[in-house]
């Protein structure tokens, strides 16, 4: 939709506001009156350029035939909250629900449940103790992703690199040292780390 001026926010806003506070659009005069002026010439005015650029319908012949363009709301999910996960040491991985995040659907980008950081590995890619981390189920990763790593029954939040003899585990913290699995050792990938949410308050 296009811009609107500042006149032309000031009546979509008083509009939407009689419509959800009254279930009524106001009438021209009523309009008028919000705006300080006397007549209903550039008030028709306003309402033709909101219906130009989209964003109102009028109904010719009715002083309150105007009905909002309203865009539609974003599809809503609930995503689990599945228990703990550490960026540091090696945490046994319980899987228990202790809630839901509502998450718009189109910033799943494919995950599933969200895991609670515990620790400070990951701070130096801004992943601190308390966010909630968006994992997507995958059993592979590319070098450089932020992974869930189980091993022999625990699990982590790392950076994967598959190197020549080994996989390492890399934290970004630099007090911490790096996990190495020799090859042949068993790594299960949980999933990939897509979206980070955390509350400032």
């Amino acid at each position: 939709m296009e811009k609107l001026t500042l006149r032309q926010q000031q009546v979509l806003d008083f509009i939407a506001s009689r419509i959800d506070g009254k279930g009524l659009p106001p009438t021209l005069r009523e309009i008028a009156g919000h705006l300080g002026t006397s007549g209903n010439i550039s008030v028709l005015n306003h309402l033709k350029a909101l219906e130009k650029k989209g964003y109102l319908l009028r109904e010719s012949g009715s002083s309150r035939g105007i009905m909002l363009v309203r865009e539609p709301l974003p599809e809503m999910v609930s995503v689990p909250i599945a228990g703990l996960v550490r960026a540091g040491d090696l945490t046994l991985a319980v899987e228990d629900i202790e809630g839901y995040y509502p998450l718009e659907k189109v910033q799943l980008r494919g995950g599933t449940f969200f895991l609670r950081v515990k620790g400070d590995s990951m701070v130096n890619d801004a992943i601190v103790d308390g966010d909630l981390v968006l994992i997507r189920p995958q059993q592979t990763a590319d070098n450089g992703d932020i992974v869930v790593a189980m091993i022999d029954g625990e699990a982590t939040l790392k950076r994967f690199y598959r190197e020549r003899d080994h996989i390492r585990l890399q934290p970004r913290n630099p007090n911490m040292a790096a996990i190495i699995i020799p090859a042949g050792e068993e790594l299960a990938i949980i999933g990939k780390a897509v979206k980070i949410i955390r509350n400032i308050e």
